[in-house]
């Protein structure tokens, strides 16, 4: 059976591009009989940017109750807080000393900011070590990454074969899953949808706040009576990922033709919006609203997956000496 890991930080409220994109893909692979899934809130990765506790807080328990609203199997998984499995934190100051500066000076998390190096902290300087305990702490073969996160999985398997060169085998070397198909969902503006970005749609809003945000999709001028090219179009792009085949040829030419404008297909993608994920907003909504239920589910989650990381943990301690 193959171990699968993956992580979302809790930076905020998981929003359109998460779920698309790392969320639904995430649990298909766990539902897969062959496979069986660590999936966890990185509120500790969270730190190097949130520094607000209750913020910290109510996002950590809306990622969870996101996992949970789209239909993960919590019994058959491994699902928790990074925080509440300190053995990560241990095996990151083992895997510290077993990391060479050029190696974390040459990661895209720090390079990305070196030019306003006081916008960086030392936990943003050794986040890759953080994630390369997250990973190999819970010997996991798979961890499904975006392109722009294969770096990150490249340090933990040397760091971990550096470790295994001088200790024995120890560790599993984690193989890097990137799927070419994973959507890119444009944002408000048309760029990426991000938090960074401030572009993102919350699909848990209440239906009048969800329908301000998507009325405020930037679009261009064209009038209403004239034809107009779906193909350069947010609105359009974002259907698209939602929608039918049949759905969105009767758009596009809807479009095409005129006589319909922006409004009408912000209006379309409105509905679709609340008819696709109507069952996980109510469910989010009801996990919200009871809190000691979700906190519960976490609390036996994390249990569960404290048994394996002490296991690797222990054989860590002993072949350093420390037991």
């Amino acid at each position: 059976m193959k171990r699968v890991l993956t992580g979302i930080q809790s930076t905020g409220i998981p929003h359109l591009g998460n779920i698309l994109g790392a969320i639904r893909p995430a649990i298909a692979m766990a539902n897969q009989p062959e496979n069986v899934s660590f999936l966890f809130i990185a509120d500790l990765h969270s730190l190097t940017t949130v520094k607000d506790a209750s913020a910290r807080m109510h996002n950590t328990y809306a990622v969870a109750a996101a996992w949970v609203a789209f239909g993960l199997d919590t019994e058959k998984n491994f699902f928790y807080r990074q925080s509440r499995v300190p053995a990560v934190t241990e095996l990151t100051w083992y895997l510290n000393c077993f990391t060479p500066f050029p190696m974390l000076a040459n990661a895209h998390s720090f390079k990305d900011k070196s030019d306003r190096l006081s916008d960086v902290n030392a936990g943003l300087f050794t986040y890759p070590v953080l994630m390369a305990a997250d990973i190999i702490l819970y010997q996991a073969d798979l961890v499904p990454v975006g392109k722009d996160q294969v770096q990150h999985i490249e340090i933990a398997r040397d760091i971990a074969t550096a470790f295994n060169n001088r200790y024995g085998h120890t560790f599993n070397l984690p193989e890097a899953r990137v799927d070419d198909r994973v959507m890119l969902v444009p944002g408000l503006d048309g760029k990426k949808m991000s938090k960074s970005y401030n572009n993102t749609i919350d699909i848990f809003l209440p239906e009048k706040e969800l329908d301000k945000v998507i009325k405020s999709i930037v679009t261009d001028s064209t009038p209403i009576e004239l034809p107009k090219n779906p193909d350069t179009c947010t609105v359009f792009s974002i259907y698209s990922l939602l929608a039918s085949t049949e759905q969105q040829q009767q758009m596009r030419s809807n479009y095409l033709k005129g006589g319909y404008g922006y409004g009408h297909a912000k209006k379309e993608l409105f509905g679709l919006i609340l008819d696709t994920f109507r069952e996980p907003r109510a469910r989010y909504v009801e996990l919200m609203e009871n809190l000691p239920m979700l906190e519960e589910l976490l609390c036996k989650g994390e249990e569960k997956t404290s048994k394996v990381a002490m296991a690797t943990l222990h054989e860590v301690r002993r072949k350093l000496g420390y037991e």
